[in-house]
């Protein structure tokens, strides 16, 4: 019979504070489904949004932050009709509503940064603001890369961070320079933007771009939807103006980054466990998390159905550029705690404008748990050993609470605070875990 992970109410400070606490049971080799891709829903519903019919959008995610887009887009004049199994999105053809009530995306980064761009199109001055954390995130580069095409954009406060104003309107586009060392995410916005320009819009990248995977993924459904895309790999992009995305049937893949809480679960268990609908030919950079693991001592099975991680109570630190995969980290982290030696993850100095400042975080939760964890200036290094129970901080940050559930698989007394925040991008989470026991 299944156990659920026990649901403690502690009484801190006189205040309620919710929290799971996960049981230490042995895991069985199974076999795990993960959501659609977060990135992937995000894209998909903006191109949409923007195309020339009706589009089905089979196997989306709905979560905090997807649904956070899909009711900015609403806002935008977007009719979305929601089904249980798929959204039909109804094309504008790039024609959005004028919206005078400002967009609220909450701690969203993906939503506020990829609208920005589809505001600059739109009709009318646009305010796109979100949660106290949000106004702490950078987005200057971006609205400089705005500025360059003639767009007004500029961030209320004057100090570079959301709430941001942008008069949309007709746009030529041109040649601009972008900065893209803090987000890819800059330039996936003005990817996303581009096929509607007058004329045409080429973009040079000047600095990173960080997390490479995350363009590709957008070029990726750029093309899917008939726009072309002219590239030198990551350092300039030429899109031609007056191209128009084509509706259609589209299928979201899954999540590559949620099936990495699975694969580091095996890792650390010594069980076997598949991820299902997920292949190598994936172009989210996440999927390498199973050669990492591989790396550390895992077995991995590249099937026809999906990618299986079995475990090794031997795993062994390594030394590893995570700047393509950067939300893996915190999970890689967790799983270093286990192995021998220690871990040096480098070139990640971008997850500190995340949710939460992650680096930090996660040498902070790690240190609790009686691990050796120091920060660097682009990275984590975490030394191996025993780690014990405690309480675990997620900084309001879903990728925190879900990757140290994993070490409660094998440590004992490990407790999630705020454990709904996962909520955020796998609102069904606790119950897939549970699944993970006999």
């Amino acid at each position: 019979m299944k156990k659920k992970p026990d649901i403690d109410l502690i009484t801190v400070n006189r205040k309620s504070i919710l929290m799971i606490e996960i049981k230490t049971q042995k895991i069985k080799n199974c076999e795990i489904e993960v959501p659609g891709s977060k990135s992937y829903t995000h894209r998909i519903l903006i191109a949409a949004a923007l195309s020339d019919g009706v589009c089905n959008i089979i196997n989306c995610l709905k979560s905090e932050d997807t649904l956070l887009t899909l009711n900015a887009l609403k806002q935008l004049g977007v009719r979305i009709d929601e089904y249980e199994e798929k959204l039909v999105v109804h094309g504008t053809k790039g024609i959005l509503a004028s919206c005078n009530d400002p967009i609220y995306l909450a701690n969203s980064g993906t939503s506020m940064r990829l609208l920005s761009g589809i505001a600059a199109i739109g009709n009318g001055v646009y305010t796109l603001t979100g949660t106290k954390r949000m106004a702490e995130r950078p987005i200057q580069d971006l609205l400089d890369g705005l500025n360059q095409m003639g767009v007004e954009a500029f961030a209320v406060n004057a100090n570079g961070c959301p709430p941001i104003k942008i008069k949309g309107g007709k746009i030529d586009g041109g040649h601009i320079a972008l900065n893209c060392s803090i987000s890819s995410q800059y330039l996936s916005s003005l990817l996303l933007m581009a096929p509607y320009t007058n004329k045409n819009l080429e973009i040079t990248v000047t600095k990173g771009p960080v997390s490479k995977p995350y363009i590709d993924m957008t070029v990726d459904i750029m093309t899917k939807l008939g726009v072309k895309v002219t590239r030198s790999e990551y350092s300039s992009f030429n899109i031609s103006g007056n191209q128009i995305y084509k509706a259609d049937n589209y299928y979201v893949e899954p999540d590559c980054s949620q099936a990495g809480y699975f694969w580091a679960a095996a890792a650390i268990t010594g069980a076997k466990i598949k991820v299902k609908g997920i292949t190598k030919k994936s172009s989210q950079g996440d999927v390498g998390f199973a050669d990492v693991l591989k790396e550390m001592g895992c077995k991995v099975f590249y099937e026809n159905d999906g990618i299986s991680v079995c475990g090794n109570n031997k795993l062994s630190a390594i030394e590893v550029d995570m700047s393509n995969m950067p939300d893996i980290v915190p999970t890689l982290a967790v799983v270093a705690a286990f192995a021998k030696g220690t871990t040096i993850i480098k070139n990640v100095a971008h997850l500190r404008e995340k949710e939460c400042d992650r680096l930090s975080s996660v040498a902070t939760e790690l240190l609790k748990m009686g691990i050796e964890a120091n920060t660097t200036e682009n990275g984590l290094v975490i030394k191996g050993g025993k780690p014990v129970g405690t309480e675990i901080d997620t900084y309001n940050d879903h990728r925190i609470a879900m990757s140290f559930a994993v070490a409660g698989l094998v440590v004992p007394g490990i407790k999630i605070k705020d454990e709904k925040c996962v909520e955020k991008s796998f609102p069904k989470f606790w119950n897939v875990f549970e699944g993970l026991y006999k």
